[in-house]
Parts: structure tokens; C-alpha cells; sequence
């Protein structure tokens, strides 16, 4: 491309090449920051609602002829380059960074549900003679615990259910916990097995 060819930058008189005509995955994936970037601040929509669920797509659409218009490049090539550091840039974020964050995520969450309360009733189930007749030792906790734990200060409430495993067959927890004066106490503790139709109450308010 010579110098005279070159409209980039030159608002809507800039005409875009048409080997650059296409897709934009960078203005898809990175919109607001690719729009800051590229200064195509129509991007900024992206902060109203409605509109945000669609400009990723118009950016995509758009993205080339927007960036040639609004920034200056020195060929085609060099457009080309910057626009594939904003593509390599965004598939980084959307299949490392974002995935990295939610396994950490997911696995705070985990280890504050397998807390106390968690611990206590595992160790609870695992001297029941009636579990441990069914099931067979010995006992493995599956790895998710579903439920919810909330404190406040020195209160909490703790609602738990995780899988059982043993040599003999599967079953189902259920723990009800409360935290009283900074302490974890076990309420209800229940393993059934459902498709056996058997339940065993291992705590319960009587026993306390």
C-alpha cells in the first residue's frame, strides 16, 4: 500500500482495504478495552443496558472499518498485527484467565462448605455401626458439598449434603449445624440411601 492509498484515520472518509474486510474476534471478545484501545468509543455502549448484549456483535461486525477510520496505521500489515495481539489477547482471557478464576473460585467455595460443621459430621458418620453395616468401611466423602453456610460474628447456621461412598454401596448425607459462641454443635445428622429406601439418623435434637 503507498502513502497516498493510506486513508486510515481519517474518520468516515477512510476507505477500508478490502483484504481487511471481515470478522474482528479482538472488538468481539475485548470490546470496551479493544474500543479504548482502537479509539472507537462507541464501544461505551457497551455500559448500557440492552445494547451491551448486542455491541460485542456489532463490534465484531464493524470492528475492522471502525479502527481504520479512527486510528492512524502505517499499512495494512501493521493493522493486521495490532489486531491480532487484541484476538490473541482476548482468547488468553476467555480460555485461561477467566477458566483460572473460576476453578480458584470454585474451590474456595468448596473448602469453606467442607469447614467444621463438615468435619464433625464425617467423623460422626464414620463411628455409626449402622452406616458402617451398610455401607462398608471404608467411608469416602464424594468431593462437592452442596448446601449453605452463613455467620454472622459468633452465630451460623450450616446446611449440608454430601455423597457417601463405602465397600458395599452409596448413600446421601444431610447435616443441620449451628454456631453458637464461636462454636460449631451438630443438630441433625441423617445417611439414606433412597434407592435402598434406608435412612439412619446419626445426631439428632433427642440425642443432645
Amino acid at each position: 500500500m503507498n502513502k497516498e492509498d493510506n486513508t486510515s484515520g481519517m474518520g468516515k472518509s477512510s476507505v477500508l482495504p478490502t483484504e481487511l474486510e471481515g470478522w474482528n474476534w479482538g472488538a468481539f471478545l475485548l470490546n470496551l478495552f479493544w474500543g479504548i484501545g482502537n479509539k472507537t468509543y462507541i464501544s461505551l455502549l457497551c455500559f448500557v443496558p440492552f445494547l451491551n448484549m448486542i455491541m460485542p456483535f456489532v463490534l465484531g461486525i464493524k470492528g475492522n472499518e471502525w479502527a481504520w477510520q479512527n486510528r492512524r496505521w502505517n499499512d495494512v500489515e501493521h493493522f493486521r498485527r495490532v489486531q491480532r495481539s487484541w484476538t490473541r489477547i482476548g482468547l488468553l482471557i476467555i480460555f485461561v484467565v477467566f477458566p483460572f478464576f473460576f476453578i480458584l473460585l470454585f474451590t474456595s467455595i468448596m473448602g469453606s462448605m467442607k469447614g467444621e460443621a463438615y468435619e464433625m459430621a464425617l467423623s460422626e458418620i464414620s463411628r455409626n455401626e449402622d452406616v458402617i453395616e451398610h455401607l462398608g468401611l471404608p467411608i469416602e466423602p464424594g468431593y462437592f458439598v452442596t448446601g449453605s453456610i452463613t455467620t454472622s460474628g459468633p452465630k451460623g447456621e450450616a446446611h449440608l449434603s454430601f455423597t457417601l461412598e463405602g465397600t458395599k454401596e452409596e448413600a446421601t448425607a444431610a447435616v443441620y449445624a449451628l454456631k453458637e459462641m464461636g462454636t460449631w454443635s451438630l443438630e441433625h445428622v441423617i445417611v439414606y440411601n433412597k434407592e435402598r429406601s434406608w435412612d439412619f439418623t446419626v445426631v439428632s435434637p433427642k440425642q443432645k
